[in-house]
């Protein structure tokens, strides 16, 4: 039998602000992957020139490290953290 854990992991919400470029989204997700979070819910918005993406994101390593990350991709204009919040998890 095994014993059951819950443990929260906190969830950030970004809204991130991108030129539009091919590609550029694939980039964004890259990084959210390898940086050790999940997104959980993500809506994007198109103008002219950019794009306006609201990531729902939740894992257990420093939000700043992931935010800083993004920053540094050439297609990046702003990353806003919105708002904090603790999703519960329970593995077997």
């Amino acid at each position: 039998m095994n014993p059951q854990s819950q443990t929260a992991m906190p969830s950030y919400t970004l809204n991130c602000r991108m030129n539009q470029e091919a590609a550029a989204l694939e980039r964004l997700c890259q990084v959210v992957r390898v940086r050790g979070f999940r997104i959980s819910r993500m809506s994007m918005e198109a103008a002219e020139d950019h794009l306006d993406i609201a990531l729902t994101l939740s894992g257990s390593r420093p939000i700043g490290m992931l935010r800083s990350q993004l920053e540094k991709l050439h297609s990046v204009v702003d990353v806003a953290l919105q708002e904090q919040a603790a999703v519960r998890s329970v593995s077997a």
